[in-house]
C-alpha cells in the first residue's frame, strides 16, 4: 500500500504499522538522526517505548507512559478509502463457470450469497456491510459511497483508520438506510460542533463504541448526533463517573456499560432514562446500588422501563442489594453471576433460590429460566430457612401477633408476603442457619426398593448440593442395575404415608427439600 506524502497536517491522523493502530502526533526531525519521522501514539500502549520525549526532549504527550514510538513514514499506512475496502473485501473474480462449480482467484474473499454468480459481483445490492479491520480512513470520490452500497442499513467499521467523526460523517452521509453502526476500536477525535452532524446520522438506531478510549463526558458531547438511538454499547472505554443525559439519548432502550470501572455513587445518573429496558454493569466494581425514593416493599421510581439487569462479575458481597433490585418495577431478567454473593450459601443452586424467592417476578437468572415449581420451591425453602429469624424477631404464627421488628423485614422484605401465600412454617420444618463446613451439608439418606423386597435398604451420607443424575449413577453401581431406567420418590417423617417425585435429573436432593433421615425409594423397569 503506498504511503502518500506526510506534511505537518498528518497530525492527528490514523495509522497502522505491523498490526497495530495509532494516531499521528508529530510530523518532524528527530536529531540527531537525518529524515521525517511520525511520532505516534499507539491503542495498545505495549507497541510503544517512550511518552513522547526522546533523549530530554518532548516531541508529543502520550496518555501512557509506554505509548508513543517514532516510525518512518514509509513504514506507516494510513489506509485506504471506503470504496477501495470495498473492492479489496468483496470482490470475486471469476475464473470459470461449469455448472455450480465457480474458481476464485487466491485472494482472501467474502462470499456475499446471492441467488447467482453475477449477482455475487452486484455489491449495490449489500444491506449489510463488513469491512472490519480493512484499514478504511476515508470516504473517496465524492458519491462513491452512495453509488457502490445505496441500500446498506447495517455497516461494520470496527477496528479501522477513521480520524474523526467528522471523517465518518462524510460516509454514513451517503448512507441514506444506514441503522446499525459498528465503531468498536477506534480513536475518533471529538467534534466541536456535533449538532451540525446528525444528518449523517438519522436514521441510526444501534451503535457499538467498545474499546474507543471515550469518557462519558465524551459520549454525552457526541450524543446530539444521534438522535434516534435505541441501543448504545460502551464496554471497555475510560467511564468511571456517570452524569445524567439531558435532552440526549432519551429514546435509549440498550445500554452496555460493561468494563469500566464507575464510580457507582453515580449509576443513578442514567435512572431517569425513560425506555431503557437493558443495562449492563458487568466487571465496573459495583458492590451497592440502592435506591432511596422507596422503603422496603415498595416500588422505586428510577428505571422504570428496565426488565433486564447484567451484574455480573461485580464484588456485590450483601443480601440487601438483591433486595433493592426487587424494588424495580419491570424487572424480569437477572445476571450476577461470579459475584462474592454467591460464596456466602454452601453452593450456587441454593444462592439461586435465595435469590428468586428475593424477587417476586424474576423470569430469567444467570441465563437460566426460572420455572413456577422451582420458584415455589425456593420460596417454601426460603421460609423454611429464615424461620427461626423471624419467630425471634417477633414473628408469630397467629396474624394478629405477627409483629416482626424492623431489622428483620428491612433484611426480609418479602418474608410475610410469602407466609401469607404458603402459611407459616411449622415449626419442626424451621432450620437453623449454620456456617458453611462439609458436615453440615452432608445427608444421611436410606435407599429402599419397594418393588425388590429380596434387596436390603442401602444407607448413604450424601451432600445435599449433589445432582439427581450423579445419584442415579452412584445407584446404577450400588443395585448393578447399568442399564435401568431408575425413577426416584422420597419420604420423610414429618409427612408420613406420603411419597414425593424426584423427577428433574438436573436439580439437587436439596432443591426437592431432601433432609437428613429421608429415605429415597428407588423403582427401575
Amino acid at each position: 500500500m503506498k504511503t502518500p506524502e506526510v506534511s505537518e497536517d498528518a497530525v492527528g491522523r490514523r495509522v497502522s504499522c505491523e498490526g497495530e493502530r495509532g494516531t499521528v502526533r508529530y510530523v518532524g526531525p528527530v536529531p540527531p538522526t537525518a529524515g521525517l519521522w511520525l511520532g505516534v501514539e499507539w491503542d495498545n500502549p505495549e507497541r510503544g517505548k517512550h511518552d513522547g520525549s526522546h533523549e530530554g526532549v518532548r516531541y508529543f504527550t502520550c496518555r501512557h507512559p509506554t505509548g508513543g514510538s517514532f516510525v518512518r513514514p514509509k513504514k506507516a499506512s494510513f489506509g485506504v478509502d471506503y470504496a477501495t475496502a470495498l473492492q479489496q473485501r468483496y470482490q470475486v473474480e471469476l475464473q470459470e463457470v461449469i455448472g455450480e462449480e465457480v474458481k476464485i482467484s487466491s485472494k482472501t474473499v467474502m462470499m456475499v450469497g446471492f441467488e447467482d454468480v453475477k449477482q455475487k459481483q452486484r455489491l449495490e445490492t449489500l444491506t449489510e456491510v463488513g469491512l472490519r479491520r480493512c484499514e478504511v480512513s476515508g470516504p473517496g470520490p465524492e458519491n462513491e459511497i452512495r453509488n457502490t452500497t445505496p441500500f446498506a442499513e447495517s455497516l461494520d467499521l470496527s477496528g479501522n483508520l477513521l480520524s474523526s467523526w467528522e471523517v465518518l460523517a462524510a460516509i454514513t452521509e451517503q448512507l441514506e438506510s444506514l441503522q446499525v453502526l459498528q465503531l468498536s476500536h477506534n480513536r475518533l477525535s471529538i467534534s466541536s460542533d456535533p449538532s451540525r452532524l446528525s444528518p449523517a446520522f438519522s436514521r441510526l438506531r444501534v451503535l457499538s463504541l467498545n474499546s474507543c478510549a471515550l469518557t462519558w463526558t465524551q459520549v454525552l458531547h457526541c450524543a446530539p448526533m444521534w438522535q434516534q438511538l435505541e441501543e448504545l454499547y460502551l464496554a471497555d472505554n475510560d467511564i468511571t463517573e456517570l452524569q445524567r443525559p439531558e435532552h440526549v439519548l432519551q429514546a435509549l432502550k440498550v445500554l452496555d456499560l460493561s468494563n469500566n470501572q464507575i464510580n457507582q455513587e453515580t449509576v443513578l445518573e442514567i435512572s431517569h432514562l425513560p425506555w431503557l429496558e437493558k443495562l449492563n454493569l458487568s466487571s465496573t466494581g459495583l458492590s451497592v446500588i440502592q435506591f432511596s425514593d422507596a422503603s422496603p416493599g415498595n416500588k422505586t421510581a428510577l428505571f422504570p422501563a428496565l426488565k433486564t439487569l447484567l451484574l455480573d462479575d461485580n464484588n456485590i458481597s450483601e443480601w440487601r442489594v438483591v433486595n433493592e433490585l426487587e424494588k424495580l418495577a419491570s424487572l424480569l431478567h437477572l445476571s450476577c453471576r461470579r459475584n462474592p454473593l454467591q460464596q456466602k450459601e454452601k453452593n450456587l443452586e441454593t444462592a439461586r433460590q435465595i435469590i428468586i424467592a428475593r424477587l417476586s417476578r424474576l423470569e430469567l437468572l444467570d441465563m437460566r429460566q426460572v420455572l413456577s415449581d422451582e420458584r415455589r420451591g425456593a420460596e417454601l425453602d426460603y421460609c423454611k430457612m429464615f424461620g427461626l429469624a423471624w419467630l425471634k424477631a417477633g414473628g408469630h404464627n397467629d396474624p394478629e401477633k405477627n409483629h416482626p421488628n424492623i431489622e428483620f423485614m428491612s433484611e426480609h422484605p418479602r418474608f410475610l408476603t410469602l407466609i401469607q401465600k404458603y402459611g407459616a412454617p411449622e415449626e419442626g420444618e424451621l432450620r437453623e442457619q449454620k456456617p458453611f463446613a462439609l458436615k453440615n451439608q452432608l445427608l444421611t439418606i436410606t435407599f429402599i426398593c419397594p418393588e425388590d423386597s429380596e434387596r436390603k435398604p442401602i444407607e448413604k451420607k450424601l451432600p445435599g448440593s449433589m445432582i439427581v443424575q450423579k445419584v442415579k449413577g452412584l445407584l446404577h453401581r450400588l443395585l448393578k442395575l447399568p442399564g435401568a431406567e431408575l425413577k426416584l420418590t422420597y419420604t420423610c417423617s414429618k409427612m408420613a404415608g406420603r411419597e414425593f417425585e424426584i423427577d428433574n435429573d438436573l436439580k439437587p436432593l436439596e432443591f426437592y427439600s431432601v433432609e437428613d433421615g429421608d429415605r429415597i425409594l428407588v423403582r427401575w423397569c
